[in-house]
């Protein structure tokens, strides 16, 4: 999925796209979402200015977005979906990431029932685990 397609099947925009392709796809089981980190990006403005890092929250984001592409891609172009997360568990940053990295979220659904799905995600700059999570999710109509 590029940058258009994800822009149809989530409702997320800057200064909140915290994805910029999903690389990988596999059904309603797994994506590997790709994030260009840059200097411009506004977070970077108070966080910090003299040492940018990019905020962990945003890296759950982007974890986030990549799970709600897999939900909506499970739909086959069906009525329009949102996809709201339940809860984040077992989070962990392992890393600091900054301007110039490049991260890869993958996203493994570990369940689903009915409308709503569990996740475990990885964030991995440069082959490094950086971040992980587990995350729930409900998929409703829009």
């Amino acid at each position: 999925m590029d940058i258009q397609a994800l822009l149809k099947a989530l409702p997320h925009r800057f200064p909140f796209m915290m994805i910029d392709r999903i690389i990988e796809i596999d059904g309603d089981n797994s994506a590997i979402g790709i994030k260009n980190v840059t200097i411009n990006e506004p977070q970077f403005q108070g966080h910090f200015p003299d040492a940018p890092v990019m905020p962990g929250v945003l890296m759950i984001e982007g974890m986030a977005q990549t799970a709600g592409a897999i939900c909506v891609n499970s739909t086959d172009g069906a009525a329009p979906k949102l996809v709201y997360f339940m809860t984040i568990d077992k989070v962990k940053f392992r890393k600091p990431v900054g301007p110039g990295d490049v991260v890869e979220y993958h996203v493994r659904k570990l369940k689903k029932r009915a409308n709503m799905w569990w996740y475990e995600a990885t964030a991995i700059v440069g082959g490094t685990k950086v971040a992980e999570a587990e995350l729930s999710a409900m998929l409703v109509n829009a």
